[in-house]
């Protein structure tokens, strides 16, 4: 079994974290999104599986679990051998590109990744490509709070506009806890 060590220990304590979860639990999540019992989904930037093992127990349709880091996909594998899963599909890739092919996603589930991808245009355009007709993209992102936040934010308003240039429409707004929002996007033609 392979251990990881400092800041993926710190990471992984954090993306595991009772308060994490006790703050807006993936069941949560899962209800308040469009999901379908047949969809495949893209989780993208899948972390340690905090979304990627329940969507793949609610649906029969392939989930990729898509990260740069091996460690991370090393832990969803476990935990989906664990679950007796078999509808998970490690994907190593780098958030900038997508290697799926157009048109073959029902949903993606991006959950505190996309305020990392500078400039977001383009990525949003090969999530779109990637996403079936009427597919659903499901943003969920920190919003900046004052001047005092560190690291890079976008507000809700900064992703609604990004979403828009690239052919999304936001059909659906939540605010699942405090300073979270999440937008529910729909690719239009």
């Amino acid at each position: 079994m392979h251990h990881p060590h400092g800041k993926h220990k710190e990471k992984i304590s954090y993306l595991e974290s009772p308060e994490r979860r006790k703050e807006f639990s993936p069941e949560q999540l899962l209800n308040m999104i469009p999901l379908k019992e047949t969809d495949s989904i893209l989780d993208f930037g899948a972390g340690t599986g905090y979304l990627s093992i329940p969507v793949a127990k609610r649906t029969t349709g392939n989930v990729y679990a898509l990260d740069i880091d091996v460690a991370m996909l090393e832990i969803i594998k476990e935990k989906a051998l664990k679950e007796r899963l078999t509808n998970i599909v490690p994907v190593q890739e780098s958030i900038e590109k997508l290697s799926l092919p157009d048109g073959t996603i029902d949903m993606i589930i991006a959950s505190l990744v996309l305020h990392e991808v500078r400039p977001l245009g383009p990525l949003l355009q090969q999530m779109r490509n990637v996403l079936k007709k009427e597919g659903y993209l499901i943003c969920l992102e920190l919003e900046p709070k004052g001047s005092s936040d560190k690291g890079p934010r976008i507000t809700l308003e900064g992703m609604e506009r990004e979403m828009k240039k690239a052919g999304f429409q936001v059909t659906e707004k939540y605010f699942p806890a405090e300073s979270l929002y999440m937008l529910v996007a729909q690719k239009t033609d």
